[in-house]
């Protein structure tokens, strides 16, 4: 008799993913402190989306009307969903404006785009409990399903290159969410690995919509889409739905056949909160992150250059090979999705005007005959060393460095910044700025005074931590001010 997938010996990648999702173990206290920051973080980046007509057209339920008035709410709004509709809300919201924490390794991503589906189960989950006397969920426990969350699409992303392949960087949301969720509807260490399973089995979307000629707004809501299914897939385990046990290592119809060439996926590391610790935050500008540095390393230029543009004769900028092979664009950029993954475009923003935001994306702003004008004199180049630290695990640095020569001879210094303000080896300059940025992010949508008062949450570590999670969303529903 052939035995059923779900009694066949499993895959040694989902057993692991599913031993460490489903054995309690103590996080380090700095995993749990950074963790504090990406929920802070993530929810201002959500609010600051909600300003974008592009965004919120997305939002609500699927068809009009399809509310749940006992499911879970979505911040910023009154809508009232069902769990797997509201993780695409969140998680569309969190990851619109490309501003929020960022992973970068041989493959990319964003580990906050996971708060998408942990928030709006633990939402769901906490108003269902507490209308039958049980205990809620609290922040403790969003906070400790987020370092996992972290840590799963962290640190397979660390030696598993789906780029490579042309896949998407969300397949690995949709595997951390599924995973995460499952355990907290109550799953156990089968019913997670059912669960995964089904999440390798979806194979993985292309990354067509982030690379020209098509690049366009999916790449916003695709991560929403990612964690939204993963929620879907948790409750139809729960449900009672099978696992496929070799979904990965399957002769010919496995992932690592069928997706990856044959080439196994790894854990390059064991699971831990390892990623939480050194997870990235954009701080001061909504860019992709492989520019960030380079950012940076312009608005320091630009009172050397804002009143010699007839004079600029070459922009050099020096940089790492996976900012070369995804950001770098000459050509035309068709609209905000594009511009905002072209390494010369922010480059080119931060030197004309000494900063960069979510708005200089916009046609309105592109429109500026300068910004093309400086694309034009750009030359992109690969910085061998900037390519080997980027990988480094010790160094894990993000550098790029600029220079500006004149038509005269003459030039500006070579400005290099290696390391992002973002980064866990400036992460006490992070701090402050992260504050001041939710501060902003949320003052778009709620009062001073409602704003101060989540601020000084987000500051009292104790109560926030006990806080249930429906009280938590409360503080953040509705849309007024």
């Amino acid at each position: 008799m052939t035995a059923s997938p779900s009694s066949l010996p499993p895959d040694a990648l989902l057993a692991e993913i599913a031993d460490f999702v489903t054995t309690d173990s103590t996080r380090s206290n700095e995993a749990q402190a950074t963790a504090r920051l990406c929920l802070m973080d993530s929810v201002g980046c959500a609010l600051l989306a909600l300003n974008f007509p592009e965004c919120t057209k997305l939002l609500g339920p699927v068809v009009p009307n399809a509310v749940l008035l006992s499911g879970s709410r979505v911040i910023g709004t009154d809508w009232k969903l069902d769990p797997v509709q509201a993780a695409f809300n969140l998680g569309t919201m969190i990851r619109w404006l490309d501003y929020n924490d960022t992973w970068l390794a041989a493959e990319w991503g964003h580990p906050s785009d996971n708060f998408g589906g942990i928030l709006a189960t633990a939402d769901y989950l906490s108003r269902q409990r507490t209308s039958k006397g049980a205990a809620p969920l609290t922040v403790r426990d969003v906070l400790a399903a987020a370092i996992q969350a972290y840590e799963i699409q962290g640190v397979l992303a660390l030696e598993n290159a789906f780029n490579r392949v042309g896949l998407d960087h969300v397949i690995l949301v949709r595997i951390a969410t599924t995973a995460v969720v499952t355990r907290m509807l109550g799953g156990s260490r089968q019913q997670v690995l059912d669960a995964v399973s089904n999440a390798w089995l979806d194979g993985g979307a292309l990354r067509t919509y982030r690379h020209w000629p098509n690049t366009g707004s999916r790449k916003s809501w695709a991560a929403g889409d990612a964690t939204r299914r993963g929620v879907q897939l948790a409750l139809w385990t729960m449900a009672g739905e099978m696992g496929y046990a070799t979904a990965l290592t399957a002769n010919q119809w496995g992932f690592q056949d069928v997706a990856m060439r044959g080439k196994p996926i790894t854990l390059g590391r064991p699971l831990a909160s390892y990623v939480m610790e050194n997870i990235l935050f954009k701080v001061s500008y909504p860019a992709e992150f492989h520019a960030q540095t380079a950012v940076e390393a312009a608005v320091t230029l630009h009172p050397q250059v804002r009143d010699r543009w007839q004079d600029i004769a070459r922009i050099r900028i020096e940089t790492h090979e996976s900012a070369m092979r995804i950001i770098s664009k000459i050509g035309l950029l068709r609209n905000p999705a594009d511009r905002d993954h072209c390494l010369q475009y922010m480059v080119a923003v931060a030197l004309r005007r000494g900063t960069l935001t979510a708005d200089d994306y916009e046609d309105s702003a592109a429109a500026d005959p300068l910004i093309d004008r400086l694309r034009d004199q750009m030359e992109v180049v690969e910085e061998p060393r900037y390519s080997r630290e980027y990988l480094d695990p010790d160094k894990r640095s993000i550098a790029n460095a600029i220079q500006i020569f004149f038509a005269d001879g003459s030039k500006t210094e070579r400005v290099e910044v290696e390391y992002p303000i973002g980064h866990r080896r400036r992460r006490s300059d992070a701090v402050p700025l992260l504050r001041d940025k939710f501060q902003h992010n949320a003052g778009t949508r709620f009062a001073p005074e409602r704003v101060q008062r989540l601020l000084e949450l987000f500051a009292d570590e104790r109560r926030l931590d006990a806080m249930p999670v429906h009280e938590f969303i409360s503080l953040f529903a509705g849309t007024g001010r």
